[in-house]
């Protein structure tokens, strides 16, 4: 379930509370008359479960109430409540399929920012990385993929296309571009750093690799394992599974592949280089179009459920429309 605090004012507080309590999802309604201070107004409390809360956020913001007023959601760990357990079983649909496509926005958006930690921590990674594609380190390898912070801007890159927000868009395709260019540049930097202290030389990089060398060598297998990853990413986040196993998987094919661009070409080995290059091209546009394809199927699903349910009269809320609005 969803906790949520809204501040309505005062003279949309009385539809405020009547569209919430109309709601079969909505339970533990509260309202505080003048409660609220900045901004003034009526301070509402009740808890919604997942499967309809998208619908009354919807509904919320149709009313305005984020103009005069503010809405926050949390999170409901644990709720010991017969109220809620009706309200559960009278919402068609599971809670952990849900989407709620506000909590999406605000959690991708927070990725977009190309931040100094999300630099280091790409840096670091493509760094680890490549010294683990010389060294045929599988262990290395997964160690990078670990701490690779890639996931963030492409989740936020397939929800802003899907939802038509232009600076979301531009701001994801920003982190990564630099983020990778300035990993790629950093390692190379690091793989001559390393060979002048004779602890890394072009013959490691020549030899036989039998645990990376797919990782220069993209074929078909690399568009399925981007699309298994970009599905399984946004499965992660919209069901607010644990995202660390997703990071793995949306990491195998990426941060592996920059740093291989960057220790080929530290060592001018052109045509792995150029390999490599295209692996992290293909898996990065297959789990984008993957991790797209699986929100619109998502949206579409519950914006059909949602109709379904307004002509049997489920609810008087209206329901989303589900082009990107």
């Amino acid at each position: 379930m969803l906790h949520l605090r809204v501040i309505a004012p005062p003279d949309q507080s009385s539809a405020v509370a009547n569209l919430l309590a109309g709601d079969p999802g909505v339970t533990h309604l509260v309202v505080l008359p003048g409660a609220a201070r900045q901004p003034r107004g009526d301070l509402v409390l009740c808890d919604v479960v997942r499967e309809r809360a998208d619908t009354v956020l919807h509904e919320l913001r149709r009313l305005g109430v984020e103009a005069r007023g503010g809405i926050a959601a949390d999170d409901v760990e644990l709720t010991l409540s017969v109220a809620a357990e009706r309200a559960a079983e009278n919402a068609p649909g599971s809670g952990a399929d849900a989407v709620v496509w506000d909590e999406i926005a605000a959690k991708t958006g927070e990725q977009t920012e190309l931040s100094g930690t999300f630099l280091v921590l790409i840096v670091v990674a493509t760094m680890i990385a490549g010294i683990g594609v010389l060294l045929d380190q599988p262990i290395l390898i997964v160690g990078a993929m670990v701490v690779g912070p890639e996931f963030g801007p492409l989740a936020a890159l397939c929800v802003g296309l899907l939802r038509r927000k232009g600076r979301t868009v531009v701001r994801s395709v920003q982190a990564l571009v630099v983020g990778f260019l300035t990993a790629m540049a950093a390692t190379v930097l690091s793989t001559w750093a390393l060979t002048a202290a004779g602890l890394v030389d072009r013959n490691m990089l020549l030899a036989e690799r039998p645990l990376t060398d797919f990782i220069w060598r993209p074929d078909a297998l690399s568009w399925v394992v981007g699309l298994l990853a970009g599905v399984a990413g946004m499965l992660s986040l919209t069901s607010k599974k644990s995202g660390s196993l997703v990071g793995v998987l949306i990491s195998v094919t990426t941060v592996p592949a920059a740093a291989n661009v960057a220790v080929a070409a530290a060592y001018g080995v052109w045509h792995e280089a150029s390999g490599s290059a295209l692996q992290l091209v293909i898996n990065l546009c297959a789990i984008v179009l993957a991790g797209l394809a699986t929100l619109a199927v998502q949206q579409f699903w519950w914006w059909r459920l949602a109709r379904r349910l307004r002509r049997a009269g489920f609810t008087a809320s209206r329901p989303r429309p589900p082009a990107g609005g």
